[in-house]
């Protein structure tokens, strides 16, 4: 692709992922520009990253609306008006009704190698820990296509870290992470250059 491709960021924290898909498409590393970020919570210091960075941010409480179908329209209203073209979960908490129009771009990263240690709560730590709490030797992150259940959308790309002895819920978390940073930005390439291709539960991804 000549240009960039248009990016909304969904998030509820802080706003690490954010960080790390700005960075990339600040230095070029992604074909990207963030060009709306929406916060489920008012506290969020992701806030405190998109205005520091310049990008337009918007918060969407749900709480603030009388249902969940009123806080998705809301929700989506943002990214619409701002042209994405790809909608990123970046540790956003929230469960979401994909509207047809945006079937098939809306991306989001998970802590753990799903099928496992998903789903509602875990989020987090609750990750990391529920991994060192089965004893598996091996843990990762990975990049999902969203649909209407929480980390069940089509599987675009996994990553996998060693499992340590001496484990802490963080330092898995740290190692996690590392990987996220390139997984993600991969996922987000691929799609911009119209490489994944949906087949019910797979993603195939063309040469």
């Amino acid at each position: 692709m000549n240009q960039p491709i248009h990016l909304a960021v969904l998030l509820s924290g802080g706003g690490t992922t954010l960080q790390n898909l700005m960075d990339r498409a600040a230095d070029g590393r992604l074909p990207a520009r963030i060009v709306r970020v929406v916060s489920s919570n008012p506290k969020a210091f992701g806030l405190v990253r998109a205005e520091r960075a310049g990008v337009p941010a918007s918060i969407v409480e749900r709480k603030a609306f009388p249902s969940r179908e009123e806080f998705n329209r809301r929700l989506f209203e943002r990214c619409r008006a701002a042209g994405a073209d790809l909608v990123c979960l970046a540790g956003f908490l929230q469960l979401l009704t994909v509207p047809e129009d945006f079937r098939g771009r809306i991306l989001n990263i998970h802590p753990s190698l799903i099928p496992v240690f998903c789903g509602k709560g875990f989020h987090g730590t609750h990750v990391h820990q529920a991994a060192l709490d089965a004893g598996v030797k091996v843990s990762g992150c990975t990049v999902h296509f969203v649909d209407d259940e929480y980390d069940h959308g089509p599987i675009v790309a996994q990553r996998a870290v060693p499992v340590l002895e001496d484990d802490t819920p963080e330092r898995l978390a740290e190692r996690v992470f590392v990987q996220e940073c390139e997984a993600y930005p991969e996922a987000i390439r691929l799609f911009a250059e119209g490489r994944l291709r949906i087949e019910g539960r797979r993603v195939r991804v063309l040469p």
